[in-house]
């Protein structure tokens, strides 16, 4: 993670946490106009290389391929605007807000209110030890993992590498966990946003394969979901797994103090932020969760302090995939190789 330089540091700890949040509330007024044209800039791209891929078909099985991995960036940003959608940013009317997050949530395969409910869950308990377990990374502490048996302790290490959380576990989520609302079984609501939104993807499917048969689905459908599931879960990680990021136990946990450092700033090149909505820029979302991903660089120019914060690169980010402890006494993430020196 990049430090910022003392005098922005400086600045950063001046504003308390909580007066971000009120600074940041004149941005959280949406503009239909523009939400209007970045759904549009999304939607139809994604639906034209969609037809492309499937015209290539009959031309050349690697063309489609390609071009549905191509797609797969307009996927991830749809996915994007569903999780604006979520929170209320996108349209300045919720229930538009809803319906266009619902009919995303079709083409994302996840259903929207299920997933709604765990995100929210997410902001209101990030870095809280005491509240993990709903729609976060599994992180456990030194102590946690020291006191496992070896076979939970194998289990821990299995669920932590690269292979399985960016490898088998984005595949697996969207495929098949989202098909259930796990954590919210209790509540007809949620039964009816997943098997709502498993209906519409069956008809989809079922259609796809009517008029085209199986290759639409394995050469356009599957990568293109696969490959955007992946990215997401990548972004979802690195915005909160990083070496000096915030944890604390339930009665030294505190919102919005949790929001400002236990989130990245991600820089991307342009073009990736693009694609992901300006979701790196993930400390400032989580400060103030209703202001759209657009106006987020607004944010950024005008409180350089923000801007300075809590930088990752793209090189660090990859470093970072090696922490998997939080160490309580030194406040850190680890690895496994530095919880064993330092703890046996």
């Amino acid at each position: 993670m990049t430090e910022p330089s003392p005098s922005f540091r400086d600045k950063l700890e001046v504003t308390t946490a909580r007066e971000w949040v009120t600074i940041l509330s004149k941005y959280r007024e949406p503009n239909q106009l523009r939400s209007a044209f970045e759904l549009g800039v999304s939607v139809a791209p994604f639906l034209l290389l969609w037809g492309l891929a499937w015209a290539s078909l009959s031309v050349s099985y690697w063309l489609a391929l390609a071009i549905s991995v191509l797609n797969a960036a307009f996927l991830l940003r749809l996915f994007a605007i569903q999780h604006d959608c979520g929170h209320g940013a996108f349209f300045k009317n919720r229930a538009l807000s809803d319906w266009v997050g619902r009919a995303i949530g079709v083409v994302t395969l996840t259903p929207y209110d299920v997933w709604r409910r765990t995100h929210s869950t997410h902001h209101n308990s990030a870095g809280n030890l005491d509240k993990r377990g709903m729609g976060d990374i599994h992180t456990l502490t030194v102590a946690e993992y020291n006191a496992l048996t070896p076979v939970n302790r194998l289990r821990y290490r299995l669920y932590r590498h690269p292979l399985t959380l960016f490898g088998f576990g984005p595949g697996y989520l969207f495929l098949f966990q989202n098909r259930l609302p796990l954590g919210l079984t209790g509540n007809l609501r949620f039964w009816i946003s997943a098997m709502g939104t498993n209906a519409a993807i069956f008809f989809v499917l079922f259609a796809i394969c009517y008029f085209g048969g199986l290759m639409p689905v394995l050469l356009i459908f599957l990568p293109s979901t696969l490959i955007a599931a992946t990215a997401g879960v990548w972004l979802f990680y690195v915005q909160h797994q990083f070496e000096d990021t915030h944890w604390n136990s339930d009665e030294d946990w505190q919102l919005h103090e949790a929001a400002l450092h236990g989130s990245s700033y991600y820089k991307l090149p342009a073009v990736l932020q693009w694609f992901s909505a300006n979701i790196g820029i993930h400390h400032v979302h989580h400060l103030y969760s209703r202001i759209p991903f657009y106006r987020l660089t607004e944010v950024l120019r005008d409180h350089t302090e923000l801007a300075d914060s809590n930088q990752m690169t793209i090189r660090e980010s990859f470093a970072n995939a090696r922490l998997h402890l939080w160490d309580e006494q030194g406040k850190r993430l680890l690895s496994f190789a530095e919880a064993r020196a330092l703890y046996g």
